[in-house]
């Protein structure tokens, strides 16, 4: 079908791809019970070093069109995603019980909060695309990786409070459905304004490394002693560098 073909479609097709790959951070628990607190840390780090990969790679994309473009992007990025999380801080404490009992004002409150944290990755996929289909696809391919950690980590809440694997699958995918909804925006406007893709690529860049050293890095030191942290997400940056050089070729 010619729709399939679209770009469009494509990069909601892979955005897609990276909130269902948070799904998979379950899968462990259909056949353990208990999930160490160090494989989470050694996860989060993984994660962290998945995602500073990505952010630059956007910044490298961005520097090779406009320098000074790309670090007002990134300048953008980290004012709006701090702004955000600010916003979002304290305006509701959600109990993971209440969003499994399907409360709806728990379940808004939760897709708000899940929207800001989602909100760097689903804009990195769509101006990654708006770039070259090759490098969106290395970006997206990126953060579905990093996104199973975080399925994980919220499996790791639902199960032992009596939630099956099965709901837990569903939940972390739920968690991660604004990205795919934040692609198509992002892809659209810098396919329409071509010229501020360098200001694309870095807002992504600097929101997502914020996110790495506000989020990801402190979740993995609280789990994990520093220097396993530091192992984990040095050889997670070597992965991705070297999987960008292989498609690359």
């Amino acid at each position: 079908m010619d729709i399939l073909n679209e770009p469009i479609t494509q990069v909601f097709l892979y955005a897609l791809l990276t909130a269902v790959a948070t799904g998979l951070g379950a899968i462990p628990f259909f056949f353990i019970k208990d999930i160490s607190d160090s494989l989470l840390g050694k996860s989060n780090a993984a994660a962290s070093g998945l995602m500073l990969a990505a952010s630059f790679s956007l910044i490298m994309e961005g520097y090779s069109i406009d320098q000074w473009m790309t670090l007002g992007g990134m300048l953008s990025g980290v004012i709006i995603v701090v702004l955000a999380n600010k916003w979002m801080e304290g305006r509701a404490e959600i109990e993971i019980t209440d969003i499994a009992s399907g409360k709806r004002m728990a379940m808004l409150m939760f897709l708000g909060i899940m929207t800001v944290h989602s909100f760097a990755e689903g804009v990195s996929v769509g101006v990654s695309f708006a770039s070259t289909m090759e490098f969106g696809v290395f970006i997206a391919i990126a953060i579905a990786v990093h996104n199973i950690p975080e399925g994980l980590a919220i499996s790791l809440v639902m199960v032992p409070q009596g939630t099956s694997p099965l709901k837990a699958v569903w939940w972390s995918i739920f968690s991660s459905l604004p990205q795919p909804l934040m692609a198509i925006p992002a892809f659209v406007f810098v396919e329409v304004f071509q010229q501020y893709l360098p200001l694309g690529l870095g807002l992504a860049a600097g929101a997502m490394i914020w996110m790495v050293f506000a989020d990801l890095i402190p979740e993995a030191l609280e789990k994990c002693e520093p220097k396993k942290v530091g192992l984990w997400v040095t050889l997670a940056i070597l992965a991705m560098s070297a999987f960008q050089i292989l498609i690359g070729h």
